[in-house]
């Protein structure tokens, strides 16, 4: 997870995580993993827990703006709450 003003490195993600590959998701593949539509999906409320690096770049806000499950919709939190609710590791995961 990262601003939108930051590209996730998905070579850095594959290190951090073990994985042997990391790759953009497909529309269809975001929403059968989270329940909501590119662009507007929230930190949580996803169908099952998932796996989230939050990007250490997020904690030089104040307010973190995150989507809310919909593209017009969108919800102030901080990066500590953003770790909290989430489970996540903060990482740095940016190009």
């Amino acid at each position: 997870m990262t601003s939108g003003a930051h590209r996730v490195d998905v070579a850095k993600v594959a290190r951090l995580t073990g994985a042997a590959e990391v790759r953009r998701a497909q529309a269809r593949s975001v929403r059968e993993w989270t329940g909501q539509v590119i662009g507007g999906v929230a930190p949580v409320g996803h169908p099952s827990p998932i796996r989230t690096l939050v990007d250490e770049w997020l904690d030089k806000y104040e307010v973190v703006w995150a989507a809310g499950g919909h593209p017009h919709t969108v919800f102030p939190t901080s990066y500590a709450e953003l770790i909290r609710i989430t489970d996540g590791t903060p990482a740095d995961v940016g190009e």
